[in-house]
């Protein structure tokens, strides 16, 4: 009886079985990379059930789910999926035995490797009676285990994705014996077939319902091998090597199929015999990117996929069949996608033959000019018509109003002119979604009163008005609108007052965005009012006064608030720190000014608050140290003053929920604070032109997790502390300042480095050698420092370098000619990730998908750090940033003592735009491999001491803006006139006595003898270099 009530026990107890969690404790070691499994505790009597990655049965609770997916793969940045086998190690499965049972196993992304020893351990879980799915993917494992999987006959879902598959597969009929097996993923490997050598063998599994071929290389023969597979519902094989044409007949056996995705593929044509037997029950069909040479036509589609209710034919080229052929069929074709594909705008005239079609969609199809007034009119069914992005233009047609179905509308990016009554519209009485972004807004007379017949739940109308002298009010359809959730009127220069009675009708509003308008006055809001509204973006508008207190009581439930750019005065208003949903605060480029409310920084709610450019004073300490919860902190442009060092940290406790801070142009002074270094998780810290003086304290090599530093323009002094390498560190600044002594080791090593500025400071020493250590190195700029010795050959060696500036130092020697070797590739990296996202509502289905569809200029940032460069080009000094730094290079050593000649090999940076190697003492000659130098577009090789004649060559430049070769000892005729030559003036060639040409006013008939000119002479190059400086 004891033995029984002992056995028993695990019936009236709530934790885990004692033998299961001994059973988890000797598999933590294998998959605790990273310490995830800590909650995996070795204590008796503790309830496995709760821990991480683990689901019990909760009235037995046995183990049923076990999910140790993604232990080793995602968390480990060294483990190279590319060598797999360098990393493999081999699981005993036999070690899950205990869990008894055990439903879900996912052992994905674990790098386990494969050989038969221990795949053949695989076929212990056979003895798990009710495992019912097995996730082996993102492992190494190879052919052979399907062979070990023969014997789990309980399995319903196998996954083996992204393994080391390969070739045929001689073992697809040890999956013939899983009788119960409905879902089959064996996408992402290098299959080319799955029947044996003779064919005899074939994947026979009738139960199964779902097959993933993607990614692999079988090619058009793979639909015979399965054709016994009579109960799939669901085959994909996008990605193959599926090429020419395909045989519909050897799709017969799949009658029962609903779902066939061939996407990615490389098709020309359908073969389609006269009995089509198979694919009876097929509802959609995935054809992106399937068909690239416009050889097949839409309706030999159609015909050949009759039961079809939806077609995704993205990405395809099918100009030219639909340009010249009517559609003469009938289907119960409900959806057609056929965006990014080439097509003709008389698609729209032919596709009315599709009278059940719901949903058209149309985005980015090089359509063209006025919309038909037949055709497309007389899908009378048509619930989602998406004709965006492309270059429509004109009235929408009388026959419009015909589409009395069309639930969602999207006509954005296109050139219509919509009337500001929406007239055209009126009809659709079950229109919701609007969408017309990028249109123009036309005036027309007054006496169209027509109220709308429908009630929209969602509409964009950003940047429909071009015209800045127009000033317009809101369109008057709105005022009948009470349904709206999300209302985008951004950009569109509407005035008079801010339209709040937006808000009073529309009681379930979410997201309203009115920025970028005209609208003027105090902005208020009725005492009475209480609104839903999530999100309010009014920034950039007219507004003035003091920001009202009414704002919190009228929306309590908001979370984003943008009223930045306006000119808003006072203090901030002490109610905002009672808002408990307020996690988003943009007050930015206002004139408020007093201190910031502790209460509000300190509430826990805000994560991201944006104050920068007002007039706000006081001790900014206490706002630093109090941010509870915050994470992006900025309150740069400020009156912020006093010292920052002046703290007692025993009283505070540096809030680690803080990854940026941007306190950039106060009036602070002193020195930097020291408990800087306390800020273990900031990623991103701008302390510029704030008066901090005395050296960087080495505290600041404690920040680890630090990715951007800028420190400029400060009067910082010392050395750049030796022990400052953060692991992460992207974008140092620390231009401006008078730090001094050589680099030592300082960045040493420092392979995600992208940016270093240590512009105009008093740096010695040469160059270091470890410089090519800075792998990722793409902008290096030492300009106006006191480093010598010669320029050293590492930076060849640094393939991401786009931008060099060394100028104004006193380099010597040759300029190394290796430097021709750069690429100077466009560099992405060079711009801060800012992270993006876009304003959502949370109940409306519709609204989510239209705000998915939005352009690019929708997106919010997450952050708003931005990195920005400063380069001397083109005779000025410019800054650059966004996509322009991107694509931005240039190498530029002027001012310094090199010698010897220019090398040719310079002519092969034909990716550069700007090439400065001016005040130098250069001889030889001007090679004419600069003619190659396509890109450029400022080229300075004056005040040196070149020889000889301008090549001819350089007039094939025709992006050069800026040349100059003023003073050298250059003689002969300059360039013809013509193409960019044509633009240059006398000053390009100045100091240069020898050379001749119209623009110079000196026939090249008669020349004097170049041996009789003395070089520039050395106090002339320092009275220029005195000025330039």
């Amino acid at each position: 009886m004891l033995l029984v009530l002992e056995r028993c026990s695990w019936c009236t107890t709530d934790a885990c079985l004692e033998h299961e969690r001994i059973a988890l404790l000797h598999l933590k070691p294998f998959f605790n990379y990273g310490n995830q499994l800590q909650s995996w505790v070795e204590v008796k009597g503790s309830d496995c059930c709760k821990w991480e990655r683990v689901e019990c049965n909760t009235t037995t609770r046995r183990l049923i789910q076990l999910s140790l997916n993604s232990t080793i793969w995602l968390y480990n940045m060294e483990y190279d999926m590319d060598n797999r086998n360098l990393n493999a190690w081999y699981l005993n499965a036999s070690m899950f035995l205990p869990f008894e049972e055990l439903k879900r196993l996912y052992l994905s992304g674990n790098a386990m490797g494969g050989n038969l020893e221990n795949e053949g351990r695989f076929q212990l879980l056979s003895r798990l009676n009710n495992l019912e799915t097995l996730d082996l993917s993102w492992n190494s494992l190879k052919n052979s285990i399907l062979f070990h999987m023969r014997n789990l006959s309980s399995l319903k879902t196998l996954r083996l994705r992204r393994n080391q598959l390969k070739g045929r597969l001689d073992h697809i009929q040890g999956l013939n014996n899983l009788t119960n097996l409905k879902y089959l993923d064996l996408s992402d490997n290098n299959i080319e077939s799955i029947s044996n050598q003779d064919g005899g063998r074939k994947l026979e599994s009738t139960h199964l319902e779902e097959l993933n071929l993607d990614y692999n290389l079988f090619n058009t023969s793979v639909f015979a091998s399965l054709n016994k597979l009579s109960n799939l519902k669901s085959l994909s094989i996008r990605f193959n090597g599926l090429k020419g044409s395909i045989d519909m007949k050897d799709l017969d056996a799949f009658i029962k199929l609903r779902e066939l995705d061939l996407s990615d593929n490389e098709l020309k044509d359908l073969v389609i015999h006269q009995e089509n037997k198979g694919l009876r029950n097929l509802k959609v069909l995935f054809l992106y990117h399937a068909f690239t040479d416009g050889s097949i036509p839409l309706q030999n589609l159609v015909e050949s996929f009759s039961s079809v209710k939806a077609f995704h034919l993205q990405y395809n080229y099918l100009n030219m069949t639909l340009a010249t052929q009517e559609l003469n069929v009938s289907s119960s074709l409900e959806e057609i996608y056929l965006d990014y594909s080439t097509l003709n705008t008389n698609i729209l005239q032919s596709i009315g033959v599709f009278a059940s079609l719901k949903t058209l969609s149309l985005h980015d199809c090089g359509l063209i000019g006025p919309l038909p007034n037949h055709g497309w009119c007389d899908l009378r069914n048509l619930e989602v018509l998406d004709v965006s992005g492309n270059a429509l233009e004109g009235m929408l047609p009388h026959c419009f109003s015909n589409l009395t179905s069309l639930r969602e509308l999207d006509i954005s990016a296109n050139r219509f002119q919509i009337p500001l009554s929406f007239a055209p519209f009126a009809n659709l009485s079950n229109l919701k979604v609007l969408s017309g972004d990028e249109n123009k807004m036309v005036m027309e007379p007054s006496f169209y009163t027509s109220v709308p017949k429908f009630q929209l739940t969602s509409i964009s109308l950003s940047k429909c008005i071009t015209s800045q002298q127009l000033n317009l009010e809101l369109p008057t359809f709105l005022y009948y609108q009470y349904d709206l959730r999300y209302v985008d009127l951004s950009h569109n220069n509407f005035s008079g007052t801010v339209p709040t009675w937006l808000l009073e009708n529309n009681t379930k509003l979410e997201v309203l965005i009115l920025m970028g308008n005209s609208f003027t006055g105090p902005l208020s809001f009725s005492s009475a009012l209480i609104s839903n509204v999530s999100s309010i973006d009014i920034s950039e508008n007219k507004l003035q006064g003091q920001i009202p207190t009414t704002i919190c009581s009228t929306f309590p439930h908001l979370w984003r608030l943008f009223l930045s750019k306006h000119a808003f005065e006072g203090n901030i208003p002490l109610c905002l720190s009672v808002m408990k949903y307020l996690s988003f605060l943009d007050l930015s480029n206002n004139q408020l000014y007093g201190k910031v409310p502790e209460e509000l920084i300190a509430k826990g709610s805000l994560t991201i608050l944006r104050l920068s450019n007002n007039k706000l004073s006081g001790n900014v300490v206490p706002v630093v140290l109090n941010s509870n919860g915050v994470q992006n902190l900025y309150l740069d442009g400020n009156n912020f003053s006093g010292e920052m060092t002046n703290v007692d940290l025993s009283t505070f406790e540096f809030p680690n929920s803080i990854r940026e801070i941007d306190l950039s142009n106060n009036k602070l002074h002193g020195k930097l604070p020291r408990w800087i270094g306390n800020a273990s998780f900031l990623e991103r810290l701008a302390l510029s032109n704030s008066g901090f003086e005395g050296s960087i304290p080495m505290e600041f090599c404690k920040l680890n997790r630090l990715e951007f530093l800028d420190l400029s323009q400060n009067h910082l002094s010392g050395s750049i502390p030796s022990c400052f390498n953060p692991p992460n560190i992207e974008h140092v600044h620390l231009h401006g300042n008078r730090l001094r002594g050589p680099l030592s080791l300082a960045f040493y090593n420092s392979s995600s480095l992208v940016t270093l500025d240590l512009r105009g400071n008093n740096l010695t020493g040469n160059i270091p050698k470890w410089i090519d250590t800075l792998s990722s190195l793409s902008v290096l700029l030492l300009k106006d420092n006191h480093f010598h010795g010669k320029v050293p050959i590492q930076l060849c060696k640094l393939h991401s370098l786009s931008i060099i500036d060394l100028s104004q130092n006193m380099f010597s020697g040759p300029i190394p000619s290796c430097l021709g070797n750069l690429s100077l590739p466009m560099q992405t990296k060079k711009i801060l990730d800012i992270g993006i996202y876009r304003q959502s509502t949370e109940e409306d289905e519709s609204t989510r998908i239209m705000i998915a569809n939005l352009g690019p200029d929708s997106y919010y940032p997450y952050s708003y750090f931005e990195e920005v460069i400063e380069f001397t080009t083109k005779s000025g000094f410019y800054s650059y940033k966004g996509d322009i730094l991107s694509y931005m290079t240039g190498i530029d050593l002027s001012c310094n003592n090199l010698t010897g000649h220019i090398p040719p090999e310079l002519g092969n940076l034909s990716e550069i735009h700007s090439l400065n190697l001016s005040h130098n003492k250069l001889t030889g000659v001007i090679p004419s491999s600069f003619s190659k130098l396509h890109q450029i577009e400022s080229l300075d090789l004056s005040y040196n001491n070149l020889s000889g004649e301008i090549p001819n060559q350089l007039v094939e430049l025709n992006s050069l803006e800026v040349f100059s070769v003023a003073f050298n000892n250059l003689s002969g005729s300059i360039p013809e006139p013509k193409a960019q030559f044509g633009t240059f003036i006398e000053n390009s060639y100045e100091g240069n006595p020898f050379l001749c040409g119209v623009i110079l006013h000196k026939s090249c008939s008669k020349t004097d003898s170049p041996s009789t000119i003395s070089t520039v002479s050395e106090d002339k190059r320092r009275r220029w270099f005195d000025r330039y400086l």
